[in-house]
């Protein structure tokens, strides 16, 4: 027959059997506050944000920016595989024809084909840089520009018009033809530099008979927006070719 164990101390079950001495007992109600106490009087490291923000890594995954050729036309051939590489469905591509034909709607790429709508919901974004990867253009690059918070979600859906890089030295506003005797893979190959005296004076007649009295430069940058032109554009004056990664022309 099975005998009944017991505690080697003779107490009940349960009972704490460690002897504890007089000290022990009378610092055991603080000792959990040991870590608290040996941190209390470190030199701690604060972060002046927003007064001082931090540099963020070369390699940061901040906003979205959709670069120019050096003579100032898109590098996005409205291809749409950032937007099929995008896991949070982010990305919102439509194509459209570039025709520079007596009366058509001008050139605003190389090739055939440019992105008509461009537009990143940021809501959605992870920044996770897919897109980035899959573009094979180019076209589209992450910089360094983070501080993206709205207390207006329609806000945090940028449109094309944000998106694009600032036109830099020797650029033009598209839409206007590529430089006589190139094809696009030249303009790939790194053989434009800067815009030609062609493609200079064909803005200028371009800007000069435009009727809405405002050039292409300045007018609505989406047609996709639901109000095109009337989103807050401190979002895209903020970050420039000096805050990106690569410049406005990796």
């Amino acid at each position: 027959m099975a005998e009944s164990t017991s505690s080697t101390s003779g107490g009940r079950p349960g009972e704490d059997d460690r002897g504890g001495g007089f000290f022990s007992d009378l610092f055991a109600p603080v000792a959990g506050f040991g870590v608290s106490f040996s941190t209390m009087f470190r030199k701690v490291a604060t972060e002046e944000y927003p007064e001082k923000p931090r540099p963020t890594a070369p390699r940061f995954h901040g906003r979205h920016q959709l670069n120019r050729h050096p003579d100032g036309l898109e590098k996005c051939v409205g291809c749409e595989l950032c937007a099929w590489a995008c896991p949070a469905d982010a990305i919102l591509v439509e194509g459209a024809d570039n025709d520079d034909t007596p009366g058509g709607a001008g050139r605003f790429s190389p090739g055939e084909r440019y992105g008509r709508v461009y537009q990143i919901n940021y809501l959605r974004c992870i920044f996770c840089g897919l897109c980035i990867e899959a573009c094979p253009t180019r076209a589209l690059t992450m910089t360094n520009f983070y501080e993206l918070a709205d207390n207006d979600r329609g806000k945090l859906i940028f449109t094309k018009d944000q998106l694009l890089a600032p036109l830099q030295s020797g650029m033009l506003p598209p839409p206007f033809p590529m430089a006589d005797g190139l094809e696009e893979r030249d303009y790939y190959l790194g053989k434009v530099t800067t815009s030609t005296d062609d493609q200079r004076h064909y803005v200028e007649a371009r800007d000069a008979a435009s009727d809405d009295g405002f050039g292409y430069a300045e007018g609505p940058g989406n047609p996709g927006a639901a109000v095109p032109g009337e989103h807050d554009l401190v979002h895209a004056a903020d970050p420039t070719a000096a805050q990106t990664r690569e410049g406005a022309n990796p």
